[in-house]
């Protein structure tokens, strides 16, 4: 069985990146072509809109191409439904919980992101690991 990724928004935005070290880790991450979200394309958006102050039309073009290079899972509301009561089993926030319901509707085994805990994994099926991390 192949392995399947899912990759959280600040993946996406490193790729970005004014750190080389941070940029290369997260295009290596996108050249495998993993699953995303509707969730981390809006949340992606909403960053170089909001934070990184860009016009629409280039903000536009950015998740475009992150759409075209990612496979990519539409929150539903069974998504949602999962996501709540991850959220209560995990004790973790819903925004967070809602990238892990999508992960694992998705069958991923690996969810690459920062904002959860290092080598957590949720239902023994679904592991993080923060490819950011600095030993």
């Amino acid at each position: 069985m192949t392995a399947k990724i899912f990759a959280d928004t600040n993946v996406a935005i490193y790729a970005l990146d004014a750190d080389p070290a941070k940029r290369q880790t997260a295009l290596g991450i996108l050249d495998l072509r993993p699953l995303i979200s509707t969730q981390v394309v809006n949340e992606y958006l909403n960053v170089l809109l909001v934070k990184r102050r860009l016009d629409r039309m280039a903000a536009h073009e950015l998740a475009r191409a992150l759409m075209a290079a990612c496979d990519v899972v539409s929150v539903t509301p069974a998504i949602t439904d999962l996501a709540m009561n991850i959220g209560e089993r995990f004790r973790i926030g819903h925004w967070d919980s809602l990238i892990v319901a999508a992960a694992l509707a998705a069958d991923c085994n690996t969810l690459y992101s920062e904002d959860l805990q290092n080598g957590q994994t949720f239902d023994g099926r679904l592991t993080v690991m923060n490819p950011f991390a600095v030993s």
